[in-house]
């Protein structure tokens, strides 16, 4: 429970603050080892997004394509 929680805060840090991205990528290591199933994180990605208004999937993507650099997302 604590590592799915701390996903998303950093999804959260994400969006409001920025976040390392390596850091980020990391949580998500985490979360995928309590996660295992792809069909159960994007059900809960969308049950997230639809609360927060946060997305996991495009800060997972953006944190792939440079996770050498500090992930700041836009919009909500």
């Amino acid at each position: 429970m604590v590592i799915v929680m701390d996903m998303w805060q950093a999804v959260e840090a994400a969006y409001e603050q920025g976040i390392p991205a390596s850091d980020f990528l990391e949580t998500h290591r985490q979360f995928k080892q309590v996660i295992k199933s792809i069909g159960e994180e994007r059900q809960l990605g969308r049950e997230f997004e639809g609360v927060s208004g946060y997305s996991l999937y495009h800060a997972l993507q953006s944190a792939k394509k440079a996770p050498d650099k500090l992930l700041k997302m836009k919009g909500a």
